[in-house]
């Protein structure tokens, strides 16, 4: 839905900021919906009624501007029940027109230093579950495990995570610099999306640079490493040529995601959207 980050690309929009969509085992669970998530859905044939969870990772705009959107989209269009009245996902348990689950940080449910909540209690009351994700904690959404995994950024209650589902195991790092810890999290995955925003330090802590990103990758040792937020210097620099060079300096196959692009985590195999 979007492989761009940070505030300024947030404002031009170089690249899309509507996060992404994990797909299968019963479920579509859209992933950090930041602004446009929901117009990106549209551009690619992706049914927002159709949502089952949506996964806010932290508290900030490029990240949750279209949750409450994407929260209406699920809440508001119940799909039809079959004969039997029973839902045939295990996430859709209906309460009168209650629907769907949230997963996010305490700052989006509960509130952050300054007791302002992400996501207003309308939406999140239409739902059957909103769930605080805790660090180590599993959460379990229909047939997928979630297991939120920890994060050195600005919003202290934010996580990244793993998602076993299908036999597959995918790794989120969300908004984090590198700390020694952060890889043993993410061993065994077949895919980790790893937020790489910058090229290289600049002073401003919080996120991976390219070389963070390599010596992540490399302690990890994925099937497949997709790099994604791209911040605007990262941008102009060339995507693909910083995937380089994380692949060569890991050893591990690493690519530059783009927007509408998709990756089957069974055969990491990539499709991406057709170039007008």
């Amino acid at each position: 839905m979007g492989t761009g980050g940070g505030r300024f690309n947030l404002i031009s929009q170089l690249r899309r900021t509507g996060g992404f969509v994990i797909r299968g085992a019963g479920l579509q669970m859209h992933i950090d919906p930041g602004p446009g998530a929901l117009a990106a859905c549209h551009v690619f044939s992706i049914d927002p009624k159709k949502t089952s969870a949506v996964v806010v990772t932290h508290n900030h705009i490029d990240h949750l501007n279209d949750a409450a959107l994407m929260l209406e989209a699920m809440t508001t269009f119940p799909p039809k029940l079959p004969s039997s009245g029973r839902s045939p996902n295990p996430i859709i348990r209906f309460h009168g027109r209650k629907r769907g689950a949230l997963v996010s940080a305490s700052s989006v449910l509960e509130g952050d230093e300054y007791g302002e909540r992400g996501i207003s209690s309308y939406f999140t009351g239409k739902l059957s579950r909103a769930i605080v994700a805790r660090q180590g904690t599993p959460v379990r959404i229909g047939c997928a495990t979630l297991t939120p995994t920890p994060v050195h950024h600005d919003d202290g209650t934010g996580f990244g995570f793993v998602l076993g589902a299908g036999g597959c195991r995918i790794g989120y790092t969300s908004d984090t610099e590198y700390f020694p810890s952060l890889a043993k999290h993410f061993a065994r995955c077949d895919l980790l999306i790893a937020n790489s925003l910058k090229c290289a330090p600049d002073g401003v802590g919080g996120h991976l640079y390219t070389a963070a990103t390599a010596r992540l990758v490399s302690e990890c040792r994925p099937g497949l490493c997709a790099i994604s937020h791209f911040g605007t210097s990262l941008i102009k620099s060339g995507p693909e040529a910083e995937a380089g060079k994380i692949e060569k300096a890991s050893g591990v196959r690493t690519i530059a995601a783009t927007d509408g692009m998709r990756v089957d985590a069974r055969t990491l195999k990539v499709k991406k959207w057709p170039q007008k």
